[in-house]
Parts: structure tokens; C-alpha cells; sequence
């Protein structure tokens, strides 16, 4: 078991007992995660506030019943799901427009202010496709790389098959690459004289920096 799941191990079994600073730590550790994941659903920042919310409040009220719980990070994001699928049938007939997400990153400063801006710039980028990757793709994606998911709890979050989440992932991991490409080309082009800043083969690094 990972030191994270030991902790939200010790957390739940505090909160069956009724704890209510470890409910709070439980809240802070997942409420942005959870936020996050619903806004990818209802695409409207007050309604996966209110979905998230009333998830925790739920937790709480049956704290007695949180011991069966096996994974509780994916009970939770499994619950955020739901609420959000039963926002969208009720409201199905509303049309949503969908937020811009403000994309940030926590690139290294290698005191380079040239080489900084083109950290930032391929972070726009990538930013900006990865929200343009269809639905399942995309939630598959930041459940893995953002949240830190193993393929099998994605697959129960979402209630598809292992073999599904792979393919997504793959699906995204092969757009990316085409984004990070096109960006490393132009800007060769524009700088024939230099070395390209980055490597087309470092992709998969550089998405872990990057997340």
C-alpha cells in the first residue's frame, strides 16, 4: 500500500470514528481533485461546487458505514461521477456553456528567460489539447497523470474496461505528441541556426514534468 493510501486509510478509519479534523483533512486533500473531475462533467464551476459539497456532507452523514469502504479515493470520485451524470439527466434540456480552464504548471526556472518563455509557450499547448481531447479521453488522462489513478481505479471511477483506460491514454499520449511535435518544428524553423530547445522524443518526460 503507497504512503497516500495509507494515510486516507488512517483518515477513514478517524472519520468512522467520528473525527472531525480528520474530516477536514479528507476535504482539503480531495475537494480539488473532486472539483476539478465534476467540472469536467457539468462544465459550470458553481454546480461541481455544489455536486462536490454535497458528496462530503454524504460522507460525513454515513460515516458510520465507511469502514466496507475498500479504496475510498475511489468511492469518491465514483460518488462526484454520479452526482454529476444525475446533474446532467435532470438538466439535459439546459444548454451549458463550457468555462475556459486556466492552465498552470510548475515548470523549473533555469534562470534562462529565453528558454522559460518556450517552457511556458509548450505548456500553453499542451494545456490547450488536452482540453480538446474528447471526453472519456481526456478524463482518463487527468485521473492518470493529475490525480495519480492506476489504470484498474480509473476503470472502476468510470465504469470501463482496463484495456479501455490503456487505449485511452494511449489516444491522448499520441495527440500530445503531434501537439509537441508541430510546436518543435516551428520553432526550429524559426531558429535554423540553433539547436532545437527540446527533443521530440522526450515527450513522455516532459509530460511528467509537466503534470
Amino acid at each position: 500500500m503507497r504512503p497516500d493510501e495509507i494515510h486516507v486509510k488512517t483518515l477513514q478509519l478517524q472519520i468512522h470514528g467520528g473525527s472531525q479534523p480528520a474530516f477536514a483533512s479528507l476535504f482539503r486533500l480531495f475537494y480539488p481533485k473532486l472539483h476539478s473531475f465534476c467540472l469536467q462533467y457539468v462544465h459550470v464551476k458553481e454546480v461541481a461546487e455544489e455536486i462536490t459539497n454535497d458528496v462530503f456532507v454524504k460522507l460525513w452523514n454515513r460515516r458510520a458505514d465507511l469502514l466496507p469502504i475498500d479504496n475510498l479515493s475511489t468511492y469518491l470520485f465514483v460518488a462526484v461521477k454520479n452526482g454529476a451524470l444525475n446533474y446532467l439527466k435532470q438538466y439535459s434540456h439546459i444548454h451549458v456553456a463550457i468555462e475556459d480552464q486556466e492552465g498552470t504548471s510548475g515548470l523549473i526556472n533555469r534562470n534562462n528567460p529565453e528558454q522559460e518563455l518556450e517552457w511556458k509557450e509548450i505548456s500553453f499547448e499542451l494545456n490547450q489539447a488536452i482540453e480538446q481531447l474528447p471526453d472519456q479521453c481526456r478524463t482518463v488522462f487527468k485521473l492518470i497523470k493529475e490525480d495519480g489513478f492506476r489504470y484498474k481505479e480509473v476503470a472502476e471511477i468510470l465504469g470501463i474496461s482496463p484495456r479501455t483506460v490503456e487505449t485511452q491514454l494511449f489516444r491522448a499520449l499520441k495527440k500530445l505528441q503531434v501537439v509537441a511535435n508541430n510546436y518543435l518544428d516551428n520553432n526550429d524553423r524559426q531558429r535554423r541556426k540553433q539547436p532545437p530547445p527540446f527533443s521530440s522524443l522526450l515527450i513522455i518526460p516532459l509530460l511528467s514534468i509537466f503534470f
